[in-house]
C-alpha cells in the first residue's frame, strides 16, 4: 500500500494497518490484499461470489475486527458480500467503512452487502464510516446494504457516518429479531452541491420485549436531496423508537416517511421526525462571541451530527 492507502484507511477507520489489534482484512480495488486472523475470529474466503465469512467462536469477549474496503481505481464497480457469524454470549467490535479516492472523470462504485447472524446472548458493536475524495469529476458511490439476524438475548449497535465526499448513496438497513433482543442504530449524513442520499430501515419485532432505537441526523446544504424512510412491524410486545432529525439549507431537499406497523395490542411503537433550518437566535448567541454568520453555522452543524 502507498502513502494515499494508508491515508485512506486513517479516514475511514482512525488508525493505519500497521496497528490494526485482532483480526482484520483489507480490500483494495475490488481484491483482498492483507488479512490477519486470531484464535477465536476465522475469516474466510467465499468461494461462490465475491466476499468472505467472519466467524466469532462463543463466548469470546471484547476482540476487534477490522474489513476496511479501499477504492483508488477510478471507473471501478466493486460489489462485495460479508457474512458475520456470531457464536452465543461473544462480545466483539467490528470497524468497516469505505474511502473512494477518484481523480479522473469515471465513477467509483462500491456496494456492501453484510449479513449479521447473532447467536443467543451475543453483543456487536458495528462502526462504519463512508468517505470520499478526488479532484476528479467522476463521482463517488457508496451503496451499503446490511441485513441483521438477533436470536434470543442479542444486542446489536450500529454507528454509521457520512461526513464528507459521496456524490450518491443508497443505505438499506434490514433487521429481524427475536425475545429480548435489541437493535440500537445511529447514523450522522451530510451531503452538499448536488449529492444524493438515501437511507431506508426496515426492522421485524418478532419475539417478546424485543425492541429498536434508531436515530438519524442529518444536514442537507446546497442542492442536495436526502430521503429517508422507516418502516418498523411489531408483531408482539415489543418497543420501537425511530427519530429523524435533520438541518436544511439553501436549495437542498429532504423528505422523510415514516410507518409503523403495530400487530400485537402490547406493541410500542413511536416515531418523530423534524426538519427545519437552523434556528436564528442559536446564530444571533454564537455571533455575539465573536463568530462570523458562517462559523456560527458550522459550529452548529459540528455540534448537531456529534
Amino acid at each position: 500500500m502507498d502513502n494515499k492507502d494508508i491515508e485512506l484507511l486513517q479516514e475511514i477507520t482512525g488508525i493505519g494497518n500497521a496497528e490494526f489489534t485482532g483480526a482484520y482484512n483489507i480490500r483494495k480495488d475490488g481484491k483482498g490484499i492483507e488479512r490477519k486472523i486470531t484464535e477465536n475470529v476465522n475469516i474466510v474466503t467465499k468461494k461462490d461470489v465475491s466476499g468472505i465469512d467472519i466467524h466469532v467462536k462463543e463466548n469470546t469477549k471484547y476482540e476487534f475486527i477490522h474489513i476496511p474496503v479501499i477504492i483508488t481505481e477510478s471507473g471501478l464497480s466493486d460489489v462485495v458480500y460479508n457474512d458475520f457469524y456470531i457464536g452465543e454470549n461473544a462480545n466483539v467490535t467490528i470497524i468497516a467503512g469505505c474511502g473512494i479516492h477518484n481523480d479522473h472523470h469515471k465513477d467509483s462504485q462500491h456496494d456492501g452487502i453484510h449479513r449479521f447472524f447473532l447467536e443467543k446472548g451475543a453483543r456487536v458493536k458495528y462502526i462504519e464510516k463512508h468517505y470520499g475524495e478526488g479532484t476528479g469529476t467522476g463521482k463517488r458511490i457508496l451503496n451499503p446494504v446490511t441485513e441483521v439476524y438477533l436470536k434470543s438475548g442479542a444486542t446489536m449497535e450500529m454507528d454509521s457516518v457520512q461526513i464528507k465526499g459521496v456524490d450518491s448513496t443508497i443505505r438499506v438497513t434490514n433487521g429481524v429479531l427475536e425475545e429480548n433482543s435489541n437493535l440500537i442504530v445511529s447514523e450522522k449524513i451530510l451531503t452538499h452541491g448536488e449529492q444524493f442520499a438515501k437511507t431506508s430501515f426496515a426492522v421485524e419485532l418478532n419475539g417478546e420485549n424485543a425492541s429498536t432505537k434508531v436515530t438519524s441526523r442529518s444536514v442537507a446544504t446546497e442542492n442536495s436531496k436526502q430521503e429517508f424512510s422507516s418502516k418498523v412491524i411489531g408483531n408482539d410486545k415489543c418497543f420501537g423508537h425511530v427519530e429523524c432529525d435533520a438541518i436544511i439549507k439553501d436549495s437542498a431537499k429532504i423528505i422523510a416517511i415514516p410507518e409503523i406497523i403495530a400487530n400485537n395490542v402490547e406493541a410500542n411503537l413511536i416515531h418523530e421526525a423534524a426538519i427545519g433550518k437552523i434556528a436564528g437566535e442559536q446564530l444571533t448567541k454564537l455571533m455575539t462571541l465573536g463568530l462570523t454568520e458562517k462559523e456560527a453555522e458550522d459550529a452548529i452543524i459540528n455540534g448537531f451530527l456529534k
